[in-house]
């Protein structure tokens, strides 16, 4: 099974649980602590995320990255989500070798 980790702006987070519901792991929860904003705050409370970006791309405020262990054991990040308020830019990056057609790509095909 893969391995991950995540990372949150813990300053940026209001608590609004949607990662913690998102998560195929049940892997995260609130904190008892309370941010600048006075908001609880999302944390990883298991190590058993697989990384799989399901808390990432439900932030409505992007606050979460998220990490995934290489077979070397390295910490690469694999989706940060970014630009909320205006269009939303989802970034994962790939270990293949072989980049993915575009939607423009298949369409021709």
């Amino acid at each position: 099974m893969a391995r991950g980790t995540v990372h949150f702006d813990i300053d940026m987070c209001k608590g609004c649980e949607l990662c913690i519901d998102a998560c195929p792991q049940e892997s995260l929860a609130l904190s008892p602590k309370i941010n600048a904003q006075s908001f609880h705050y999302a944390v990883l409370i298991k190590d058993n995320c697989t990384g799989c970006t399901n808390c990432a791309l439900v932030c409505p405020d992007a606050v979460i990255t998220v990490y995934r262990e290489t077979k070397k054991k390295e910490r690469i990040q694999v989706a940060r989500i970014s630009n909320v308020t205006d269009n939303i830019t989802v970034t994962i990056d790939s270990q293949e070798d072989e980049t993915p057609p575009t939607p423009k790509e298949r369409s021709a095909q």
